[in-house]
């Protein structure tokens, strides 16, 4: 199979997932995809800074990052044209359509200046995406690309679950896995990896007894 074959069956994947969970997915997720406001509130985007999220989803988060920080311009793209339909919707209900910009595209292959007509952005978000896309290290590494310098790359999504009870930690990965999810228990190393090759700073926090991770990796100015 080829790349492009690859993507399009991954898009796919998702199209038909979300065709009808797009209508109540912001309304079931907002009880277990912990940690999303706090990663809103440590963005702190310069005035005038860009903003992009990689698999925004239903623009959940771009509509409350656009809201947060009105001085900002938002950007975010999503493999998912079912899931577009509905964050296009959110976002021009909620009056932001000149400040949010959406674009369809994979997440370990995009090229931001054809997308969104610049190469790089202030601040680059992925929110409980990482574990739902398989090549996910090749993802994290194409978001580091469109980090601006001095800019930051901050995500949050599913941990090790380390100090969760056993029963709880069954269950959950369970009914994750009915919805082709992941959690990536090693996400804080391959972070602090990335970093290291990258040359720029990293710190990882585990939430909850691990049941999410936060990172930030910033690139020098």
């Amino acid at each position: 199979m080829s790349a492009a074959e690859g993507r399009a069956d991954a898009a796919g994947l998702m199209d038909r997932m979300y065709r009808f969970q797009r209508h109540i997915y912001d309304a079931t997720r907002k009880f277990y995809l912990l940690g999303r406001d706090g990663l809103i509130t440590g963005l702190k985007p310069p005035p005038g800074g860009a903003v992009l999220e990689i698999g925004c989803g239903t623009g959940r988060n771009l509509i409350k990052i656009a809201q947060r920080y009105p001085l900002t311009r938002c950007y975010g793209l999503d493999v998912s044209e079912e899931m577009l339909r509905t964050a296009r919707e959110q976002v021009a209900k909620a009056g932001l359509s000149k400040r949010i910009v959406l674009a369809q595209a994979d997440a370990i292959s995009f090229d931001p200046q054809a997308l969104f007509g610049r190469a790089g952005f202030e601040r680059v978000v992925i929110s409980y995406a990482l574990s739902m896309i398989p090549p996910w290290r090749a993802a994290l590494a194409q978001a580091m690309q469109v980090v601006a310098p001095g800019g930051a790359l901050h995500i949050v999504d599913f941990g090790d679950q380390a100090h969760l009870p056993g029963p709880f930690r069954a269950l959950l990965n369970r009914w994750l896995a009915l919805f082709h999810v992941t959690p990536r228990k090693d996400l804080d190393a391959v972070v602090t990896d990335l970093c290291a090759e990258a040359g720029t700073t990293g710190s990882t926090t585990r939430l909850f007894g691990g049941y999410s991770v936060q990172a930030v990796a910033t690139r020098p100015a």
